[in-house]
């Protein structure tokens, strides 16, 4: 006899909530149509669901988005980079402890101490007819900020396997939630058929009917709300095996709209905006951003980067900036507005040669009018690329805080960290370099500004 089970899905949400009430609504209505025929449904998230450029996240470090989780009711989410890596230690520890449904994530630890109750390797549900699923899950391998964090981030393809091994003779179905990538579901799919859906997120990739490899369906829902998966499985209870899967992304857009929505949406902002509306410090006067120059707010944000790093220089683009600085009381409000990046610092250990090619690959003139998209930036064109205490004179000799730099010496350039990843300067992937975490710019520029100018007490 066939048993159908159907398997909702979301991934990379990034707290863009414009049409999470009409998907809620569909959701929880399809659910309870499916519950009268007896059909067993399930609700997941793949990761991402929570971004801190996102004012009403950001006022909740996260827990706002999980309560949105709960009342959706979803019954699985593993994590992604932006809950694991965008949060300290202690507020991802603590994020899901309200939460009504399970949390899977097998190949991350805690470095010392236990792991939060919430992290579990795998889960295995049991539907209606008595069929165990097995649900696995592995997010994507940042190690290195990983470790800066507190955590251990083990290798997720091995991770996977070995419990794929481990669980395939205790359950019907084996599933897995997979914050890797598509090229990683791919591999991964390759090298263990037993699995028989990888449901797909990070990379963003749009799988109207998701995609077959080696016999394992693959999933992906895009981003940002745009989608809702579909699968359903059709399990035969004689034989003992899967004899139908599919999957259908069903656009959220198109889904009819709800009661109120608009106001439900509208809370959110207002309820990050009251909470942050908090003041950190107060100006004498308007600082400015420019994206193709050089501007007052830059040369406050070098100041507080060369401070907060200890580095002998500073490089970034002038398309960080979102806004100026106000002038009088400045609140965190202001700050994220500014800055709603979830980017960090990193220092990079550089000899005069590679110091001087940084500053001349700098110069690129198609650089500032890049759309750019990922590596956590968050705003609208690159600008232009800024270098501050260093420079190569007329005589084509490097300058380091106006005195002719030492051959023998290693300088420490501070920059941002979605310059390391080799996009625009593939030396820096290579270079020895330390990430300054957890702070993001916002928090260093309050940091500063607080030294800086007067300040004020956060209540």
């Amino acid at each position: 006899m066939l048993e159908k089970i159907h398997i909702f899905h979301t991934n990379d949400v990034h707290s863009h909530f414009q049409y999470w009430p009409r998907m809620q609504h569909f959701v929880t209505q399809k659910r309870a149509e499916l519950a009268a025929i007896g059909e067993t449904s399930y609700l997941f998230d793949i990761g991402d669901h929570l971004d801190r450029s996102n004012i009403y996240t950001e006022a909740t470090f996260g827990k706002g988005n999980v309560q949105l989780l709960n009342e959706a009711n979803y019954d699985v989410v593993t994590i992604g980079n932006n809950e694991g890596i965008t949060l300290t230690h202690d507020e991802l520890f603590h994020l899901y402890d309200e939460a009504t449904f399970q949390v899977v994530v097998a190949n991350v630890q805690a470095l010392q101490g236990a792991n939060p109750s919430w992290m579990k390797p795998y889960v295995i549900i049991t539907t209606v007819r008595g069929t165990k699923l097995a649900i696995i899950a592995a997010t994507a391998m940042f190690d290195v900020y990983y470790r800066e964090l507190n955590w251990q981030v083990d290798d997720a393809q091995q991770t996977i396997i070995q419990l794929v091994h481990q669980l395939r003779d205790e359950v019907d179905i084996i599933v897995c939630l997979s914050h890797l990538g598509i090229t990683e579901d791919r591999l991964l799919a390759e090298a263990c058929p037993a699995i028989d859906v990888i449901f797909g997120s990070h990379t963003h990739h749009v799988l109207l009917e998701g995609e077959r490899v080696n016999g394992v369906l693959l999933t992906g829902g895009g981003k940002f709300g745009q989608y809702l998966g579909h699968l359903v499985i059709e399990y035969d209870d004689n034989l003992k095996k899967i004899v139908e899967k599919n999957e259908i992304l069903l656009n959220i857009r198109e889904f009819p709209t709800v009661k109120n929505e608009k106001d439900i949406v509208q809370y959110f902002e207002e309820e990050g905006k009251k909470l942050l509306d908090v003041a950190v410090f107060e100006t004498d006067k308007f600082y400015n951003k420019e994206w193709f120059h050089y501007s007052q707010l830059s040369d406050v944000f070098a100041q507080a980067i060369v401070e907060k790093s200890g580095a002998d220089c500073a490089l970034f683009n002038a398309g960080i900036f979102l806004d100026g600085l106000p002038k009088g009381k400045v609140t965190a409000l202001d700050i994220h507005r500014i800055f709603p990046h979830p980017i960090n610092l990193c220092t990079i250990e550089l000899s005069v040669a590679e110091l001087k090619e940084i500053y001349q690959q700098s110069k690129n003139e198609e650089w500032p009018y890049i759309e750019l998209k990922g590596l956590g930036f968050r705003g609208v064109i690159f600008g232009k690329m800024l270098t501050y205490g260093f420079m190569v004179n007329e005589d084509r000799q490097l300058m380091v805080n106006g005195e002719l730099a030492d051959e023998q010496r290693i300088y420490k350039l501070v920059t941002l960290d979605l310059f390391t990843f080799g996009y625009f300067y593939p030396s820096f992937k290579y270079a020895k370099k330390k990430y300054i975490l957890p702070a993001f710019l916002r928090n260093i520029m309050i940091d500063y500004g607080r030294r800086r100018f007067k300040p004020q007490e956060l209540k």
